[in-house]
């Protein structure tokens, strides 16, 4: 069979197979298996980039001064969500939609970028330089959610109601004391190469008959190099030229003349200054705040996954409440209907129609509220889940959640003192607060250090050289007419020896062969002799640091309380969810028999309709009570740290936007069809 012909086969079954897939879905069943995400641009894992390492000189040696410039940024959606499309439907379940929140974002993608600004601090302080800084605070301006409380957000207290997921989160934010970066400062750990070359001419005016005008030509090339070491050392070595022909003057020997000179310096703090402690102190606290990024970022992860799962059960409460007023609304027509039937035929008085239409026009307004508020929980679930919404199939699709609520037989039991034991281990704004704690002790070791004097003891060694030519008018005015110039230079003579002309290579022997050494050995003090600056920042430093302990303690203290009252709210909320069973199997029971009634003619149309109405009622309250149970599951994880480990979420997944690893979240169950609010519509009485 020719291959054309077969590869037409393959892609005409291909297409049926799809068809056929995409026929069958509805909202309210679980969607086929989509096609597994290609490897594109925008799947591929993001690499992994470490900015505090410095660009070498080797194999470019002008890679260090050449800026690096970075991709711009990644606004397109992820192929995940094109996966879960089916029919012009976002099918999602919980899974699906943190995974997606973990790719796409936008309030996780900004926070991704503290994490490589750290690097850029540690490669900055590697060099002696002071930190900047990095942000640690929890990015939200996602909307939708009801976000909880995290991330340097501190709970004016803990009374008040423990229904859903509200309380504010203890965070450290804002407790860095002011002192830190302070101290002594720091010589640059990167060698500085100073270089300085210039050549100047310069006509000398004649002051006298003895000295006659004269250009001076001056060739200056002065090299340095210094660097600072870990211990206090810094190191100074100096290489100066100067080449100076002056002309027709005659008092200078040399013309060209040429001076070198070399200083080699080394200086040693001795108090101030001194030790890994004070010189290291900079790269210690941006390693700390390398790690204060990663315990922000994985904070902003929970924070994030916690806002999705609340918004993904308001969604379903929307759903399931949209669902009961459209079959509620159903039944009050179908009711007014039948009524109308009963009035023409005289069983029934004409006020009962009356009754059924105010019933019908209560019910088609609150379907109408039920509606919008489902279409705006839509949009919210959508803009939280991509970074744009320009693609007009997703923003005009509708998102189908497929995951329902399951709750355990029985509440798993775990001491609270084992809860609050895991929270004080987990919790990651705990973690911020002793990280910062680290550093402040840090930072007050070096304004320690500062109250010092400054005792530096150094020690030099140098040489220089002199070279040249002699100089013609200093020849002419030492030999009188000897060389036939008394003419042209008419100042007497002058009687000393002929200089021997030096080269440059035998002036820079003369810095080595010590035919003019300079060496010697110091010590530089200086004391301030009141030194209450500095004493007024060891001492600020000290209560800052006491400060930040007190709230420290504070926080675990809040964070006790939280977890407590998080154990109260499920529990709250479970006795909430079995009554709400309770009452909606009442009021089924209720209709029915009220309907039974009517059909013998004991019950009326009103009746009959206000009892359906408390059955949607009953049905609307279940469901919000079980959307409370479980945002107060959602809270009980966050208040003990461990959303990420339930959920099985990777941080390394959601630090690269790809996720390799499947969320799974505990206690939910894949959709199935929800039995239906509509009861068969009530009968006519029976003609007695």
């Amino acid at each position: 069979m020719p291959f054309a012909r077969v590869a037409s086969i393959i892609r005409l079954t291909v297409a049926a197979v799809l068809f056929g897939a995409l026929t069958i879905t509805c909202w309210a069943q679980q969607p086929p298996a989509g096609p597994v995400p290609q490897n594109t641009p925008e799947t591929r894992p993001v690499p992994v980039l470490n900015y505090s390492q410095p660009v070498s000189h080797f194999p470019n040696p002008i890679g260090p001064y050449t800026p690096r410039h970075l991709a711009a940024p990644n606004l397109a959606n992820t192929a995940r969500i094109d996966s879960l499309m089916r029919d012009g439907k976002l099918y999602l379940s919980l899974n699906d939609a943190i995974a997606l929140a973990l790719e796409n974002n936008l309030d996780i993608a900004i926070a991704r970028y503290n994490l490589n600004i750290a690097d850029t601090d540690i490669l900055r302080a590697k060099a002696g330089a002071q930190t900047l800084g990095v942000n640690t605070g929890v990015v939200q301006n996602t909307p939708g959610g009801g976000v909880l409380g995290l991330g340097g957000q501190v709970g004016s207290g803990t009374g008040g109601t423990t229904l859903g997921a509200g309380g504010a989160g203890a965070g450290a934010g804002g407790l860095v004391g002011s002192t830190l970066g302070l101290g002594s400062l720091i010589t640059s750990f990167d060698p500085v190469l100073t270089g300085t070359l210039q050549e100047d001419r310069f006509n000398i005016l004649p002051a006298s008959t003895f000295s006659p005008a004269s250009p001076q030509n001056t060739t200056t090339g002065n090299f340095s190099y210094q660097q600072g070491f870990s211990w206090g050392t810094n190191l100074l070595v100096g290489f100066n030229n100067t080449r100076v022909a002056t002309g027709n003057a005659p008092f200078s020997p040399l013309s060209p003349q040429l001076n070198s000179s070399f200083r080699f310096q080394l200086t040693q703090h001795l108090l101030q200054g001194f030790g890994l402690a004070a010189n290291h102190r900079f790269i210690s606290i941006a390693k700390n705040d390398r790690e204060l990024s990663d315990v922000a970022f994985r904070l902003q992860v929970i924070t994030t996954v916690n806002q999705i799962q609340t918004m993904y059960w308001d969604l379903v409460y929307a759903y399931e409440n949209a669902r009961v007023q459209k079959e509620s609304l159903a039944f009050a027509d179908k009711t007014l209907s039948d009524t109308k039937k009963q009035v023409e035929i005289g069983s029934l008085a004409p006020i009962e129609v009356v009754r059924a239409q105010s019933t019908v026009a209560q019910d088609q307004q609150a379907l109408t509220i039920a509606l919008t508020n489902l279409q705006l929980e839509q949009l919210l679930m959508k803009n939280a889940l991509s970074r744009t919404l320009r693609d007009q199939t997703l923003a005009g699709a509708d998102v189908i959640p497929t995951s329902t609520m399951e709750l355990p037989d029985s509440e798993p039991i775990q001491p609270t003192q084992d809860m609050i034991a895991d929270a004080l281990r987990h919790r990651a704004d705990l973690v911020e607060s002793r990280i910062q704690l680290n550093t402040t002790e840090i930072s007050n070791k070096a304004v320690r250090n500062a109250l010092l004097p400054t005792l530096d003891l150094f020690a030099y060694y140098g040489g220089s050289g002199l070279g040249g030519s002699q100089n013609p008018a200093n020849l002419c005015s030492n030999n009188g007419d000897q060389f036939g110039c008394a003419a042209a230079n008419p100042v007497p003579p002058l009687q000393g020896p002929i200089a021997t002309p030096v080269g440059y290579s035998s002036t820079l022997n003369q810095l080595i062969n010590s035919t003019a050494p300079d060496k010697g050995v110091g010590i530089t003090l200086n004391i301030p002799l009141r030194n209450r600056a500095a004493q007024a920042l060891q001492i600020r430093s000290e209560l800052e640091y006491q400060q930040a302990q007190m709230r420290l303690q504070q926080i675990e203290n809040q964070i006790s309380i939280e977890v407590r009252n998080a154990q109260f709210g499920v529990e709250q909320n479970r006795a909430s969810v079995d009554s709400a069973k309770a009452a909606v199997d009442y009021a089924r029971q209720s209709l029915s028999a009220e309907q039974k009634k009517y059909q013998f003619g004991t019950s009326t149309t009103t009746l009959v309709l206000q009892t359906q109405s408390g059955l949607a009622t009953a049905e609307s309250t279940l469901m919000s009570a079980m959307a409370a149970y479980e945002k107060a599951r959602i809270e009980l994880d966050r208040a003990t740290g461990v959303t990420l480990d339930h959920a099985g979420i990777s941080v390394n997944d959601a630090a690269k936007g790809q996720v390799t690893s499947m969320p799974n979240v505990p206690y939910i169950a894949p959709r199935k069809e929800m039995p239906s609010v509509a009861q068969p519509a009530p009968q006519a009485p029976q003609q007695q």
